[in-house]
């Protein structure tokens, strides 16, 4: 049974034993949604059924960011001689975070019997964080997830309720001035004034009785706090339960903090969350309801945020989350996304894609036709995929406006193979092993858009360092750019931050001759030094048969109407290499033909996870 279950479950209990008292509402049922309050407050802008989030935020991100466990000295408020503790808190900081800049920062309670880690181990939390900076959605933030308990365990629902009560203590005294001192927020100094003057750049959020916890945080430190996120919870600061029994009181109670510090209707910011099936709707829709009749609380500053059928759990709080952040500290460079109808010209001359943006496409512009990203057509591919060929136009502009070096040249600048040649780097895990892919083009072009970057793309996502390589035509001078691109990655590891152990090769039609041939015979065979070679060679669609008995190990796939790379020759080939004691392997896809590259939405659908356990497989075999 879930841990979240159990908790949902003791707060309706919970709300059934206490709601009998006194107030204006004691029912727990949501059945009167007040659909006429709801429909009115539409109009300004103030209440909104917010959408799911999409499936590919809860993707593993090529940059994944890094949590930092950390120990500060606080006190306990709760008891008179204030005795001293150490508490913990979890800092989620963003990919590539660099101290010489700054960063907005959210901190982040959690609910009741929950503890200061639950955010990032229990939800999807750290991936949706990656994906929304890594798309543009959000500017790059710090997270802090913190507690209320002083042992940062499960606590009884009293004592969780009298340390939430003075927890704002903490958080003015003891926790921001100790997270901000060593990560680099916008406060150039931990001092009141510093806090004050930077108060825009802050966030404070928490869920069920984190939620209650922010509205205190909204009481005590609006000062140092701009934007505030209660997901699923009121305001208790007239009674417990004060926002479901005593709405009005609560909202004049509000007005005032707003009135006394002189603060306009632009100052703060209030996204409140919560579901129409969360067994404490009531405790939250009464007092929102209330607020927003004041002129205090307008759509300039709080805005509602309700899930249909939306539950007490962090799935709801992960679209709270998701929506909320958007709106706080949304992303202040505009990025225009590619779609299926983008010019495939204003991608090249994209200035994000300064210096290299015509190696995305073939450079033989008469082996491909089309003239925008839905219509593009290269010979003799099939299965082209238009919102595929966005996403990577996508992914690639976010990585490069993120100040992220996605194109290498692996000759000098002064070299004239320089001009035609260059690696694509779709980054993955640090220190992750790599692969670099290679697109086919029958060694006259490279059809890297759908035959090597896809593959690398989905290699990175899957926590992979992945590399797609442009090549100069003709079958020598392409494996002389291989073998250099390989010794490339080895003499750049450390700055790559790639493990340049059992690597694996991969390639679609000529790319996957080049792949082989440089399994076979070795970088020095192409003019390079000796470097390890391969633990796998991941082929598509290519007739190879030559066979040496030097062939690492083999993963092939092809359709049964490929009329270039026939599937019979590609099976003897595999035949062969195991015959001489070689692990090899080929999947044969019915009816497919020539060039289906990931194979979406086909029989093939999924090759790409076969080859890479194949790739596993074999560093199994060699590790210590």
């Amino acid at each position: 049974m879930s841990k979240y279950f159990i908790v949902c479950m003791m707060i309706i209990m919970m709300i059934f034993m206490t709601g009998c008292g006194g107030g204006s509402t004691s029912t727990n049922s949501n059945s009167n949604v007040p659909e006429q309050n709801l429909e009115t407050n539409q109009k300004t802008n103030q209440t909104e059924y917010i959408s799911q989030i999409p499936e590919s935020y809860f993707r593993t991100a090529a940059n994944k960011g890094q949590v930092i466990t950390e120990t500060y000295r606080s006190y306990d408020y709760t008891s008179g001689n204030r005795e001293a503790i150490t508490k913990t808190a979890y800092v989620y900081l963003p990919y590539g975070y660099d101290e010489s800049k700054q960063y907005d920062i959210l901190y982040l309670m959690h609910g009741w019997t929950m503890t200061a880690g639950d955010f990032f181990n229990d939800s999807s939390l750290i991936n949706i964080l990656d994906n929304l900076i890594a798309d543009g959605s959000i500017k790059p933030l710090i997270v802090v997830c913190a507690t209320f308990d002083a042992e940062n365990k499960s606590q009884s629902f009293s004592r969780s309720v009298d340390e939430l009560s003075v927890f704002h203590n903490d958080f003015r005294e003891n926790l921001m001035p100790y997270i901000e001192s060593r990560y680099s927020t916008y406060a150039n100094d931990v001092t009141p004034e510093e806090f004050k003057r930077t108060r825009e750049h802050r966030a404070f959020g928490g869920f069920s009785l984190g939620a209650v916890t922010t509205w205190y945080q909204f009481i005590y430190n609006l000062d140092y706090v701009k934007y505030f996120l209660p997901m699923s919870g009121d305001c208790w600061i007239i009674a417990t339960y004060g926002g479901r029994d005593y709405p009005a009181e609560t909202t004049r109670y509000l007005e005032k903090v707003i009135s006394d510090g002189k603060w306009n209707e632009e100052d703060f910011y209030i996204y409140q969350g919560i579901g129409t099936n969360d067994p404490i709707w009531n405790q939250t829709n009464n007092q929102i309801q209330e607020m927003m009749k004041s002129d205090t609380f307008t759509h300039k500053n709080l805005h509602y945020a309700i899930i249909q059928d939306g539950r007490h759990d962090l799935i709801a709080c992960e679209m709270y989350i998701y929506h909320a952040l958007q709106t706080f500290f949304k992303s202040s460079e505009i990025l225009p996304m590619a779609t299926v109808n983008t010019e495939i010209n204003d991608v090249i001359n994209d200035p994000a894609f300064k210096g290299y943006g015509r190696f995305i496409f073939p450079l033989n512009e008469s082996y491909y036709s089309g003239n925008t990203l839905g219509t593009l057509r290269l010979t003799w591919y099939s299965n082209i995929k238009p919102s595929r060929t966005a996403d990577i136009v996508n992914y690639m502009k976010s990585e490069a406006q993120a100040g992220k070096k996605i194109f290498y040249s692996i000759y000098p600048e002064n070299d004239s193979r320089s001009s035609q040649t260059g690696l694509f780097f779709f980054r993955g895990n640090k220190g992750a092993k790599f692969a670099v892919c290679n697109a086919g083009g029958g060694f006259v072009y490279v059809g890297a858009i759908h035959d090597s970057f896809p593959h690398a793309l989905e290699l990175s996502r899957r926590g992979y360092n992945a590399f797609a390589l442009i090549y100069r035509p003709g079958s020598d001078t392409a494996c002389e750019d291989l073998a250099r691109a390989i010794a490339f990655i080895h003499d750049h590891a450390e700055e790559l931050e790639v493990d340049v152990r059992n690597y694996s090769l991969w390639g679609g039609s000529a790319g996957a001759r080049m792949a082989a041939w440089l399994g076979t015979y070795g970088t020095e065979s192409f003019g390079e030094n000796a470097y390890p070679k391969p633990s796998a060679v991941i082929m598509q669609y290519t007739g190879l048969s030559q066979v040496t008995g030097n062939e690492p190990p083999t993963y092939n796939c092809v359709g049964t109407n490929d009329g270039i790379a026939d599937y019979r020759t590609m099976q003897n080939r595999i035949n062969r290499i195991k015959a001489n004691g070689t692990d090899a392997m080929i999947e044969i896809f019915d009816g497919l033909s020539h060039g289906f590259g990931l194979g979406e939405g086909t029989v093939a659908e999924g090759w790409l996870d076969n080859a890479v356990n194949f790739w596993e497989t074999q560093n199994k075999k060699t590790a210590p």
